[in-house]
């Protein structure tokens, strides 16, 4: 009887961050359209320069590489290279297809059944890693294109700052996860300047934080971990630089860093589908705050044709992946339901970093 309640409780929360996640497109679809022009829409793809998605894709296509190649540092080799790189495809296909990060769950389990089998807890704690190595690259590039920007010299200054101190303090809370009594310390110390913080239990979410950086104390594995960070988020950049000459005769690099940053904070939103309507808008909103989003018309034209490359790439290469695993949907299906109740899958709502924008 409690294991039916408790199933009933969850569906039910379940199905009421899905209603929100459907909710939050549809606004999303709503003030795209209402910023359409169809007849402008027309001109625009018949003159779009298609021919630069080629390249694109083959730069994307080396990005998944580059990320296998950090997915297996962090497992320490625990895979060879060609599964680490077909279960992390099947990884990104199944997000781009159901909401809650599903996918995360179902590498867990294709690494597990894996000869020989990777412990699920080691998977795991892998993903919520690539999560905030991914976080720590994104808000670089939100502070390359404030510091490079065409923006009033405060906001320039404001970008460098940004950087210097995001990367500082990811490398400190990587220090002080070796380091738990002083990390404690600290966190009692702000609990006392700000007593309110004591309701979302800090020292837990603390430790949960410090939990997933423990790998990256070793320093091998951070430099490893940053160096495939640095490299895939660069064959990212350089691929969404080339796809702006589809619509737009003068790219700009920080105008690139700010919608691809713009896009993968879309694609944290958990509860959405394929991130459908919000990946568009928070592309518009980059490109407008730039100058770059008049029209609108050209600039949403611009975020599907983004949007798309992207579902394209990771479609083909999830679908091989699929292949490659020999696994069924059903099969897949049953084993995230089975590793559900074995794992807590990682609630890390950082962007999925293989997007190009």
């Amino acid at each position: 009887m409690t294991e039916k309640v408790f199933f009933t409780v969850t569906v039910l929360k379940r199905w009421r961050i899905w209603g929100l996640g459907i909710l939050v497109s549809l606004l999303a679809t709503l003030f795209v359209l209402r910023e359409l022009d169809f007849h402008l829409l027309g001109e625009a793809l018949a003159q779009a320069r298609f021919v630069y998605i080629l390249p694109c894709i083959g730069l994307l296509l080396l990005g998944l590489f580059t990320r296998a190649m950090r997915w297996r540092a962090l497992l320490s080799g625990g895979l060879p290279f060609w599964r680490s790189f077909h279960i992390m495809n099947v990884a990104y296909l199944v997000n781009g297809v159901l909401p809650l990060r599903i996918g995360e769950v179902a590498r867990i389990f294709l690494a597990n059944r894996a000869d020989p089998p990777v412990p699920m807890m080691k998977t795991a704690v892998t993903v919520v890693v690539e999560r905030l190595l991914d976080l720590l690259a994104v808000v670089m590039l939100v502070a390359f294109a404030l510091a490079a920007g065409d923006i009033p010299p405060v906001l320039r200054s404001a970008g460098v700052m940004m950087g210097i101190i995001s990367l500082v303090g990811f490398l400190s809370l990587v220090w002080l996860s070796r380091q738990r009594h002083l990390a404690h310390r600290l966190m009692n110390g702000l609990v006392g300047i700000i007593p309110p913080i004591k309701r979302i239990h800090p020292t837990a979410l603390l430790d949960h934080l410090l939990d997933g950086l423990a790998p990256l104390a070793r320093l091998r594995t951070l430099i490893n971990a940053l160096f495939w960070t640095g490299i895939s988020w660069a064959f990212s950049v350089v691929a969404g630089y080339i796809l702006m000459y589809t619509f737009y005769d003068t790219p700009s690099w920080s105008v690139t860093c700010l919608y691809i940053a713009a896009a993968a904070f879309a694609i944290a939103v958990p509860a959405t589908i394929g991130s459908l309507g919000v990946y568009e808008a928070s592309i518009l909103i980059a490109l407008d705050s730039m100058g770059y989003g008049n029209p609108a018309t050209i600039a949403i034209a611009f975020a599907v044709i983004v949007h798309a490359v992207n579902v394209f790439v990771h479609s083909v290469t999830g679908a091989i992946g699929f292949i490659h695993e020999g696994v069924s949907l059903e099969q897949l299906s049953q084993g995230v339901r089975e590793v559900s109740l074995d794992t807590p899958a990682p609630n890390v709502p950082i962007t999925e970093g293989s997007s190009n924008g």
